[in-house]
């Protein structure tokens, strides 16, 4: 699968809608997308973009810290599909130097796009889009 690196540009943030916005660039150029998510998950995305920690884990520090201690990191994530307006993404994991894991084989993990991206912001990891997908939404 041909590969577009993106990085979170813009987080969009509507008090009173129920949709909300992150808008993903190419790394190096001028084109980018809007993904419509949940408040809930753009709230996590702004939370871990501004270091706020919470007091107790939430649903991604918690994703987080089980894949770490299953002997686990997140490597990338792959927004790979755009179906009927909703894009579908999956999370690449592989052996981390903690936890218990032997097999060195990458796992693949299904997902929704702004769970991925909350960690992805919280991991550091890479977000990769499918070239095809990256062309049919892009634009300047």
């Amino acid at each position: 699968m041909d590969l577009v690196e993106v990085e979170l540009a813009r987080v969009v943030i509507h008090q009173k809608g129920d949709q909300q916005y992150v808008h993903l660039r190419e790394r190096h150029g001028p084109r980018g997308f809007p993904i419509v998510i949940g408040y809930t998950e753009v709230e996590e995305i702004n939370r871990k973009l501004c270091g706020v920690e919470a007091p107790r884990p939430l649903t991604h520090d918690l994703i987080g810290r089980i894949l770490l201690s299953l002997g686990h990191r997140l490597h990338r994530v792959i927004i790979s599909e755009l179906r009927e307006g909703t894009f579908y993404a999956s999370l690449v994991l592989v052996p981390s130097d903690k936890g218990t894991s032997v097999d060195g084989a990458e796992q693949t993990v299904d997902c929704r796009p702004s769970d991925a991206i909350a960690l992805s912001v919280q991991t550091g990891a890479p977000i990769l889009v499918a070239r095809d997908v990256f062309e049919a939404v892009a634009a300047d």
